[in-house]
């Protein structure tokens, strides 16, 4: 008998995660991002943001990102998404074939050249969509609103970021409720003690 009331207080604890983790899937489809809720997880936002704070992202398909956007961001290799802010923002747009392999990305200038597998050569300029052109992607250069410099030292092995790399736009925030979960990840034994907590409290 208590081992059936067992599984039955856990069924229960599940049945009762299962709707809160739908809706978290049904609203990262809606925002076009696999997480649309992130915490902050450092101070290299303040004062904009606080350490702890719950962001709500979206991430719209054909979203045209501009400079003064808060981003929250992830590149190959990185551990954890970063939440920075847009710095500059350059569409890119199909100019001419070139069949060159290796174009360098000069740090300024009217026209750069960016090569990209579907596209073997496209250059960017910031009035190209005014005009236009249609635009392919975008080169994005964040920066830490608490931060001396900019984010290229964290992109490991490129000088700027792709659309391919944004996990979504901030489109609003909770202040703090998120560092319990700060407090968890950086005290496994604060994490440890709360779910066994959790599942004593489901036995009755």
């Amino acid at each position: 008998m208590a081992i059936r009331r067992i599984l039955l207080q856990a069924l229960s604890l599940v049945s009762s995660l299962t709707p809160v983790m739908l809706l978290y899937s049904g609203v990262g489809v809606l925002a076009n991002t696999q997480s649309p809720v992130v915490v902050v997880l450092s101070g290299s936002m303040e004062p904009a943001f606080q350490r702890g704070d719950i962001l709500f992202m979206t991430n719209p398909p054909h979203q045209q990102y501009r400079t003064g956007d808060i981003v929250v961001y992830k590149v190959p290799g990185a551990e954890i998404p970063i939440v920075h802010r847009v710095v500059q923002a350059r569409d890119i747009v199909q100019q001419q074939e070139n069949t060159e392999e290796d174009v360098r990305l000069p740090a300024d200038g009217d026209v750069k050249w960016f090569m990209q597998p579907e596209v073997k050569a496209v250059s960017w300029r910031s009035e190209d969509r005014e005009n236009g052109k249609s635009v392919r992607d975008q080169l994005i250069l964040t920066k830490g609103d608490n931060n001396d410099v900019d984010d290229v030292g964290l992109y490991i092995g490129f000088d700027r970021l792709q659309r391919k790399h944004i996990v979504g736009k901030v489109r609003g925030f909770l202040p703090y409720v998120g560092y319990a979960s700060i407090v968890m990840n950086e005290m496994p034994r604060v994490k440890y003690a709360f779910f066994a907590a959790l599942g004593l409290a489901s036995l009755f």
